[in-house]
């Protein structure tokens, strides 16, 4: 029974395989560029820093994991970013790092 379970594990493994490999990343300096950003229209909306800061870096993390490094840059376009790209990213950050 163990080794049936073991296997639909490494199965399980295998096919989430191809989506890490979309991870992006972001350009160097934009992270941090995103964090300062992110933290001040939260601290504009009355957050506190440490909530803040809190849901910065699950926005980010979020952003890394369900976006390529071409998708993170557009996201960052200073000729206009794509709506829907732009809508997907809040989704996901939204979905990823709403309060539990």
């Amino acid at each position: 029974m163990r080794l049936q379970s073991l296997l639909a594990a490494c199965a399980v493994s295998a096919l989430l395989l191809p989506l890490a490999a979309n991870a992006g990343n972001f350009p160097p300096g934009k992270e941090a560029a995103y964090m300062t950003q992110c933290t001040q229209v939260a601290g504009g909306q009355g957050v506190d820093a440490a909530t803040a800061k809190k849901h910065c870096d699950c926005g980010a993390q979020a952003i890394k994991k369900n976006f390529t490094d071409k998708e993170i840059m557009d996201l960052d376009s200073k000729d206009g970013v794509d709506a829907k790209l732009m809508q997907r990213a809040q989704t996901v950050v939204q979905a990823a790092c709403k309060p539990k």
